[in-house]
């Protein structure tokens, strides 16, 4: 573990084109669960990259990524990638060694499908920050009104929809602790048989959703702290899998402090 936390030091936008390379964009100072398992992905591969700090309102920059969202990637010349998939499927033909995908095709269809269910679109990113969205609105915890507000927007929230995201993302974390407990009883201690694979990534980094990690391995906001930490008991039981593969994953595998 290192001593002292870190920051990126940002390129600016301005000088994108000109560094080359692979360059990615980053939510400064939140720890956001798609850019970290991006930034775990490349860390892993072994990339050298450069960080380019998000901006929205800057419509040069927008256009340039293809996203006013992070993480988005672009890599020399080409077109950018914003997609989790994209930008992993970008990383394995960049650096093909180590895969971080199964090498047979049913079990890279099966890890696309879960991959899913933790980073697409109803998954459990999604789902929670519905969840924390619905709390905040309702002046409950959560993410405070401004946050929960431009989410709403993003996310299509509705008090229905709010309201059930909870069970959503309980019901993943529980497809998931199944899984893990599973693969445990065979010996082994990764989503798949074949070692780590970008799952393992997406299962970690998702995982601080639930329960952030440790001021000295990941420093945020303390408001962005204790939205994330908005959770009742029975999610947080659901979760124990998870979050161990979380700790097991920042052990072996990941920073051992995040830069943010």
């Amino acid at each position: 573990m290192k001593d002292l936390l870190m920051a990126w030091d940002y390129i600016p936008f301005e000088d994108t084109d000109a560094t080359g390379g692979l360059r990615m964009t980053v939510v400064s100072g939140v720890p956001s669960p798609w850019g970290e398992a991006a930034k775990g992905i490349l860390h892993l591969k072994g990339f050298d990259w450069s960080a380019v700090r998000l901006d929205p309102t800057n419509k040069d920059l927008v256009e340039r990524f293809g996203s006013g969202s992070a993480p988005a990637v672009v890599y020399e010349e080409e077109l950018p990638r914003s997609g989790w998939k994209d930008i992993l499927l970008l990383a394995e033909r960049l650096i093909p060694m180590p895969s971080l995908l199964p090498p047979n095709s049913d079990d890279r269809d099966l890890a696309f499908s879960l991959a899913h269910e933790l980073c697409g679109e109803g998954g459990l990113g999604w789902s929670r920050r519905l969840w924390l969205t619905h709390l905040g609105l309702k002046g409950e915890g959560g993410f405070s009104e401004p946050v929960a507000q431009y989410l709403a927007q993003k996310y299509g929230y509705s008090e229905q929809a709010g309201a059930a995201a909870r069970i959503r993302v309980i019901e993943i974390l529980a497809m998931f602790a199944e899984r893990l407990a599973s693969q445990r009883a065979k010996g082994s201690d990764y989503i798949f048989d074949f070692g780590v694979t970008a799952l393992d990534i997406y299962v970690a980094t998702f995982a601080g959703l639930l329960q952030p990690l440790p001021d000295e391995v990941c420093a945020m906001r303390a408001t962005t702290r204790a939205a994330f930490s908005e959770v009742d008991d029975e999610t947080l039981e659901t979760a124990r899998e998870l979050l161990g593969h979380r700790d097991l994953m920042y052990e072996r595998w990941l920073e051992g402090v995040l830069r943010l």
